[in-house]
This record gives C-alpha cells, sequence and structure tokens, in this order.
C-alpha cells in the first residue's frame, strides 16, 4: 500500500514510526506544511526511498491532488486538524484514492456532514472513507461495535469514557493533542444523542459526573464534551443513548472558560496591526507543540466505551478501554503517550484495508466493520485492550 500521510506532527511522526516496518506498507509520503519537520522524521525513520518528503498546506486541494498523483498513492492519510478535513477529502475523491481520517469538521450535530452526504458518490466511484480512525473517535467506537456483538443483547447506553493521570513538567497549561481541536471541542456546546429525542445540547461543563478508570488513574470528574461518535455510533451501532465524557480536570476547565469568555476560541480572522490572524491559531501558535512534550510528560492515559444493557436477560454494564504508559510509549518510539494512543489504530486500519479483511465502499465509520480483526491486530501491534466487569454504577451524578 502506498499512503500520503498528510501531517507529521505528533500524531503523524507516530503512525510513521508504527508503519515503518509492516511489509504491507510500501511507501508513506511525508508530507507536512513545515518542510523541515518532515525531514526530521524521515531523518528519524532511516528509509529515504520509503519514507519520501514533500510540502503540502493542506488548504491547498490542487498540491493535495498533485503530490497523490505524482506518488501514485492507493490511500491519503489525513493527520491534520479537522479545520482541514473537506479540502482534503475532496482532494482523495478527485485523485481517486481511499481516504482516512481522525477528526470530523463542522460542530454539534452536523459533524461530518461534508463527507456523510457524499457517502453515494464515493461508492459509485468505488472508493472507501472511513471517517474517525483515531483513538476517540476510532477505537473507542470498535469498542463499542464489539461490546453490541458480542457482551450485550441489547444495549441501553454507549458512553464513551476518556480519561488521564498525565503531568507535564515545566508547563501550567499544556494541550497533549491538537490544540486547535482540543481548544474546539471544549468551547462548542456538547451534545448527547437519544433514541427518543436524537440530538440535543447541554450545558457546557454544567453536568459533572464521576469515572472511576482503571490502570492507578482513579476516580476522576467527567464532563460532557461535543464529539465525534456521538454522530458516528447512532448511524451503525442500535442502542438508546450515546454520550461523551472527558477526564478534563479544574484546571483545564478553567483556562477554556477564559479561552471562550475571551473569544480566543474563534476562527475568524482580526486585523492585528495590519496582520489579518485567527485568534484560536493564535493560541495554537503560543501553547507548546504536543509532540514535543513526551520528555516532559509522566503518567498513563485511557480511553474506552462504558456500555451497559441485558445480556441473558440480565442487566449488565462494562468497560472497554485501553491504557497507554507515557513511559513505555517514549521506550518503544520516542513519542509521547496520547500521540501514540492516537495513531495506532488508524495503522491498523490500514493494514486490515491492505490485507482486504476490512472492505467497503462510500463514507463509512470503524463501527461499521467486523471488530474482531481489529481486535486481533491490537495485540499484534502491543496496543492491548482491557474489559473491566463493572459491579455497580461507576458513574454518579454530583
Amino acid at each position: 500500500m502506498k499512503v500520503l500521510l498528510i501531517g507529521v506532527g505528533g500524531v503523524g511522526e507516530a503512525i510513521a514510526k508504527v508503519g515503518r516496518d509492516r511489509p504491507w506498507l510500501e511507501k508513506l509520503v511525508l508530507s507536512d506544511y513545515d518542510l523541515g519537520r518532515a525531514h526530521r522524521v524521515q531523518a528519524q525513520l532511516g528509509a529515504s526511498e520509503k519514507f519520501p518528503v514533500e510540502q503540502i498546506d493542506a488548504r491547498d486541494i490542487s498540491r493535495v491532488i498533485q503530490v497523490a498523483r505524482k506518488h501514485d498513492v492507493d490511500l491519503i492519510m489525513n493527520a491534520v486538524s479537522n479545520f482541514y478535513n473537506d479540502t482534503i477529502f475532496d482532494a482523495a475523491y478527485e485523485v481517486g484514492c481511499n481516504y482516512l481520517d481522525m477528526a470530523m469538521s463542522d460542530d454539534g450535530a452536523n459533524m461530518g456532514s461534508h463527507q456523510w452526504k457524499q457517502a453515494q458518490r464515493w461508492k459509485d466511484k468505488g472508493l472507501l472513507a472511513i471517517l474517525g480512525n483515531g483513538m476517540d473517535p476510532g477505537v473507542s467506537n470498535i469498542f463499542a461495535r464489539y461490546a453490541s456483538l458480542a457482551l450485550f443483547d441489547e444495549v441501553d447506553e454507549i458512553g464513551i469514557r476518556d480519561g488521564a493521570a498525565l503531568e507535564v513538567r515545566g508547563f501550567e497549561f499544556a494541550p497533549s493533542f491538537s490544540i486547535l481541536d482540543a481548544i474546539e471541542e471544549c468551547t462548542n456546546p456538547p451534545i448527547i444523542w437519544e433514541k427518543e429525542r436524537g440530538w440535543f445540547e447541554v450545558p457546557l461543563f454544567g453536568n459533572i459526573e464521576m469515572f472511576d478508570f482503571p490502570e492507578g488513574i482513579g476516580p476522576q470528574e467527567v464532563v460532557d464534551i461535543e464529539h465525534e461518535e456521538l454522530v458516528m455510533i447512532p448511524r451503525f451501532i442500535p442502542c438508546k443513548r450515546v454520550t461523551f465524557k472527558y477526564g478534563l480536570g479544574e484546571k483545564f476547565i478553567n483556562v477554556v472558560k477564559v479561552i471562550k469568555m475571551l473569544g480566543l476560541h474563534s476562527k475568524e480572522k482580526v486585523d492585528v496591526k495590519g496582520v489579518q490572524v485567527a485568534p484560536i491559531e493564535l493560541m495554537a501558535a503560543v501553547l507548546p507543540d504536543p509532540a514535543s512534550l513526551g520528555d516532559k510528560m509522566t503518567g498513563k492515559t485511557c480511553v474506552g466505551a462504558w456500555v451497559t444493557g441485558l445480556k441473558d436477560g440480565k442487566r449488565r454494564e462494562v468497560y472497554i478501554y485501553q491504557p497507554t504508559d507515557n513511559q513505555e510509549s517514549m521506550d518503544r518510539y520516542g513519542c509521547q503517550a496520547v500521540s501514540l494512543q492516537t495513531a495506532t489504530g488508524p495503522v491498523i486500519t490500514m493494514e486490515l484495508l491492505a490485507e482486504g479483511k476490512w472492505q467497503g465502499k462510500g463514507v463509512l465509520a470503524p463501527e461499521a466493520f467486523d471488530p474482531y480483526p481489529f481486535l486481533a491486530k491490537m495485540q499484534d501491534y502491543e496496543f492491548p485492550y482491557k474489559i473491566r466487569e463493572e459491579q455497580s454504577q461507576t458513574s454518579k451524578s454530583i
């Protein structure tokens, strides 16, 4: 498989390192707006022919098309902010290659609308786009699909729960993943999906719950966040309710509240002494690059699907999760935990596509496919998942 990787920041770099020695990967084009960063990643990989470098501005559809055709790629892997999804998605269609991303453009219940609306066009052209292939969304959705097939006869709620016990030395505020995406999803109104109501908004940081995360992370306050699973899972998995709650912590929440209050989350450009600048892009420029935080970070991150329902006529509640330790991530790949956890899923997806174990046409999501081959590959990638059988309700309103 020949792949054009757009974006070699923290997650893109980890994708390249995880996929480096896989026999199915014939070529991985390392492209980025910052050509120097692409060259630095290439130097770490040590095989320039297999990992050629290209400069790409993800806003320039003609350039994306040009590079994809130059290298005759089978697939475009979008590893940049969801701000650029629509352009890259449209470029893949024009080139005639498959497409993966890890997040969705647009807001609320409209997330991914640009892509979902084109499903038939992609199907008619014999192409496949799989949206939301990171950790969450992505692996989290696959966990939910597996639970619905193997662990439950009837699913009530699918709740994605994301928490961590990560400390970053030297910084008061340092998001561990895409700064643009982090600010956007934590300042937009949260949504919930229910079978009887559809999607509806809930107050930002208004419904605090406690969730007991495994692997020594422990109980954390979690809050509703706008997230892609909320528009993906209801399309493919029968259930009554879908939620997403994130363990942000009081400090993170307070900073985000100030950012929103001051309008620094806005994508609309303002004039600063003759220079047009979007406040959110200024925020991303002054905050530390998440890819640079690995040697300053300690602790673990945990993402999973908390699922409730019935099995054999009895109530059941499980948490299927993937824990990643930062020190282990740095030792294995030189990548921080959140980047590696996000990157491993899409590499597994590419392998399943290359081997023909996942096949399809149109615009789909990871949970539209058979979860069993994916879960088996997780062991091959030393990317283990675990299942905690809950003895009692682990979430309660406070």
